[in-house]
């Protein structure tokens, strides 16, 4: 919850809003750098510039990528956007996402883990243009680059007020669509992690809108979490999730209320406990099969 403070104190100093290319995304870039340094990483900015057609400009940008030791030819990519929309702070989508992710990072340091295989966090600049910065990553990867990456988990809303513990469906045995071969694994790993810890989940679908679509495109495992946005909560998961039923996941999505107290601190923790202990599996594992 500090690190959405502070990503709340960014935006309320930009007008609101910490978008790409704005004052308030610089400065939730330097906190996040801040936070990593201080946990012992050495963050690094891979810069892009892209051409923002509703100002008539060109828009100079970021991604931050802080990187553990292990093996490079296996790499885990922890990713999640640090932008929000322009018309709202962006703290359940995605400061929630960038919170968990920071505290994996602080914990892996400071609990001595020696993983095997490298983890990359990765803080992905303007996802809410069009996912540019994790096309950026991935575009800007060699070929041996892209089979050394073993998978991609994403965070992106992971404490929506009335949400739900969702993973991507990995196997595709609940929307149809699977992910590359990997991906089941990683959805089976995080179910598993939730119910040794007596919390219901369920699958969500693979709907590119978020990024883990460019990771999927160029055939790397990929999963991840997500609480919901703006569809309804139905009576099934007030059963699993408890909240509201037939309110919107998130009734703050993309809006000017998307502000701290939009967000669901126990699922945050929940969702925050889960992305930690999957990177920790991956970053342990001798092998993906």
């Amino acid at each position: 919850m500090k690190h959405l403070e502070a990503l709340q104190k960014a935006a309320d100093a930009s007008g609101g809003n910490r978008a790409s290319g704005t004052s308030g995304h610089e400065a939730s870039a330097r906190y996040v750098e801040e936070q990593l340094r201080a946990a012992g990483y050495k963050p690094v900015r891979q810069v892009f510039t892209y051409r923002d057609n509703n100002r008539d400009a060109d828009v100079e940008t970021f991604n931050i990528l802080a990187d553990t030791a292990g093996d490079p030819a296996h790499t885990i990519v922890v990713g999640g956007h640090l932008d929000s929309v322009r018309r709202g702070p962006g703290i359940n989508d995605n400061g929630s996402g960038v919170a968990a992710m920071i505290e994996t990072a602080r914990w892996m340091a400071e609990t001595g883990i020696r993983p095997k295989n490298r983890v990359r966090f990765a803080f992905w600049g303007a996802e809410e243009v069009d996912l540019l910065g994790s096309k950026h990553y991935v575009d800007s990867l060699s070929s041996a680059e892209i089979s050394q990456t073993m998978v991609n988990l994403n965070l992106d809303m992971v404490a929506s007020p009335n949400g739900g513990r969702f993973v991507h469906d990995g196997d595709g045995s609940t929307f149809g669509d699977a992910g590359p071969a990997g991906s089941d694994r990683i959805e089976r790993t995080f179910m598993d992690y939730f119910a040794q810890n007596g919390l219901a989940a369920e699958a969500t679908v693979f709907d590119g809108g978020s990024d883990y679509q460019p990771f999927l495109r160029a055939g790397i495992p990929t999963g991840g979490l997500f609480s919901g946005d703006v569809d309804r909560k139905t009576s099934e998961q007030v059963e699993e999730f408890g909240g509201v039923e037939d309110d919107d996941l998130d009734p703050c999505y993309h809006k000017s209320c998307d502000t701290i107290s939009n967000i669901n601190p126990k699922l945050l923790n929940e969702m925050a406990g889960a992305l930690g202990y999957v990177t920790v599996a991956y970053a342990m594992v001798a092998r993906l099969d």
